[in-house]
This record gives C-alpha cells, sequence and structure tokens, in this order.
C-alpha cells in the first residue's frame, strides 16, 4: 500500500465506513459462524468489528509491520493477527466457517495469485462456510489512488467463472456506486 492507503485506511473515518456501511452490506444474508478468517486485514478497520460479530478471528496480513502492530492490539483476545500470504495460507483444509476479504483482492500482484488465494480459500473453508469481499472496480481515480502501489483490479464479470473454478458454489456480485461485493460457498460434501 502506499503513503496515501496507509493514511486513509488508519483514519477514524474509513473505520466508522467499515463499521456502519462496508460490513453491514456485505455481511447482509450471510452467517459468520464461530471462526472467521480475514484476509488482508491492513490496520485492522473491519478486524474489532468481525471479533464482535464471532467467536474467534484470525486476521492475516501480508505486510509485517501491520500484522505486527494489529496484533499487538488484539491478540490475546477472540482476534488473532497473523502475518502471512493469502495465496498460500498456513492453515490446514476446513479449519474456518467463513472468510472475508475487504479491498485486499486487488493489493496481490497477479490475477494468478488471485486465483491462488480463491482456491486456498476454498480450501481452508468447511463445507458450507461462505466467502464474502468487497473491492473496488477498475477506473482512473482509483489508478491514480494507487500510484506507487499494487492495483490489480478485479474485474466484476469475470468473478462468477474464477469462483467456480476454484470450488465455490452459489456465486453472486453485487455492483454500488462505491464497489462490489462478492458471496461464494463451499459447497456441503454429499
Amino acid at each position: 500500500m502506499n503513503r496515501y492507503e496507509t493514511w486513509f485506511c488508519g483514519t477514524r473515518l474509513w473505520r466508522w465506513m467499515t463499521r456502519r456501511q462496508v460490513l453491514p452490506w456485505v455481511l447482509k444474508g450471510s452467517e459468520l459462524g464461530e471462526h472467521v478468517l480475514e484476509l488482508g486485514a491492513g490496520p485492522g478497520a473491519a478486524t474489532e468489528e468481525l471479533a464482535h460479530l464471532a467467536a474467534r478471528v484470525t486476521s492475516l496480513e501480508y505486510d509485517h509491520a501491520f500484522a505486527a502492530k494489529l496484533g499487538a492490539r488484539v491478540n490475546g483476545s477472540n482476534a488473532t493477527a497473523i502475518q502471512g500470504d493469502a495465496a498460500t495460507l498456513p492453515f490446514a483444509d476446513g479449519t474456518f466457517s467463513s472468510a472475508i476479504a475487504i479491498l485486499m483482492l486487488h493489493h496481490l500482484r497477479s490475477h494468478e495469485l488471485q486465483d491462488r488465494a480463491f482456491a486456498e480459500t476454498w480450501r481452508v473453508l468447511r463445507p458450507g462456510g461462505v466467502f464474502l469481499a468487497f473491492d473496488i472496480r477498475d477506473g482512473w481515480l482509483h489508478r491514480v489512488g494507487h500510484i506507487r502501489s499494487t492495483f490489480v483490479p478485479v474485474a466484476p464479470a469475470g468473478v462468477f467463472a474464477r469462483l467456480t473454478n476454484a470450488g465455490f458454489s452459489k456465486v453472486t456480485v453485487d455492483i454500488q456506486r462505491g464497489g462490489f461485493r462478492i458471496r461464494a460457498l463451499r459447497a456441503r460434501e454429499a
């Protein structure tokens, strides 16, 4: 993330927007279950809110400094922050009841890494688990905001095929002015 993103994602405004707008929309109609995997926690705007909604939250963050700061703040509660890569998750198969990614997917450096993250998320979800995501669409304003940062936008039109290829079912994509949300299920075993 660049300096602007780092600053903005740590503001009270973003925490308020996450709590009051982003999470309610992303979570609408979904049950998190008792153990949530948060992918790309950043400074942790969603982490503490998720900890109010689930018995246990494991927040994964690629950046070591963000993971350490967030861990110092939440470790010891029902949330834990660890440093790791969403494309090679350090968890056993079927560990989580749900997984959520808020503004993280476009920070993966290629479409191939995004697809690996989708497959890894499917792997660590239990049968019946839900994957939820919120991300931004491609556009000049978002490209400017990501100067000196990774910005590999996920095209909403391609999400269904990509998540289906990773093993998910019942994939839905809803678009609003500020971005889009994804909901996908790991089917229950027959």
